[in-house]
């Protein structure tokens, strides 16, 4: 897993963006777009008015935050939104103290690093797509058999012959992850 967080912050008593937290969060959200990316998006308030319209608040900042993580291309179903009110703060003050690193919402991509399986498996993959694809034509195409006698010993031999055969028959090459 790879992560990254990105923090905006908000003018007193406001959820609008301004330029440069809209910049932040398309930052954010290029970082987003990669498959399987998750996104964590966390609304906080310094201690200034009431904790319930802090609370409300927190979420009405996650909420423009994510409206821009979406506009910038993020699926929606990626997004998840939370609110935190004046609870977690990231300077510690009292009660009714002004501070904007405190009116804050933090982004967490969290993107998935797959991994890549070995030369051996993914000719093995391969040659059983090829199979499973081909039932009852046995191996016609030319170099298939030797390409797949490669896959114990010597697999990185067999990939690039057994990639063309599947492609050449219009099946997906299976992906190395």
């Amino acid at each position: 897993m790879k992560s990254s967080t990105y923090t905006v912050t908000f003018a007193m008593g406001a959820s609008t963006l301004s330029t440069e937290a809209a910049s932040t969060v398309q930052q954010a959200a290029a970082a987003a777009k990669s498959n399987g990316a998750r996104v964590g998006v966390t609304g906080y308030t310094d201690t200034v008015g009431a904790p319930d319209f802090n609370m409300q608040l927190s979420m009405k900042r996650a909420v423009a935050v994510k409206d821009g993580l979406v506009k910038a291309g993020v699926p929606a179903s990626a997004i998840t939104t939370a609110a935190r009110g004046e609870t977690d703060l990231k300077v510690p003050t009292g009660d009714q103290v002004a501070d904007q690193q405190n009116r804050r919402v933090e982004i967490g991509v969290t993107v998935a690093v797959a991994a890549t399986m070995s030369d051996g498996d993914y000719c093995k993959l391969l040659s059983s797509t090829y199979r499973r694809a081909r039932p009852n034509s046995g191996t016609d195409d030319a170099g298939v058999p030797q390409a797949m006698s490669f896959c114990d010993n010597e697999p990185a031999r067999g990939i690039p012959t057994l990639v063309k055969a599947l492609q050449d028959n219009k099946v997906a090459v299976p992906p190395r992850t």
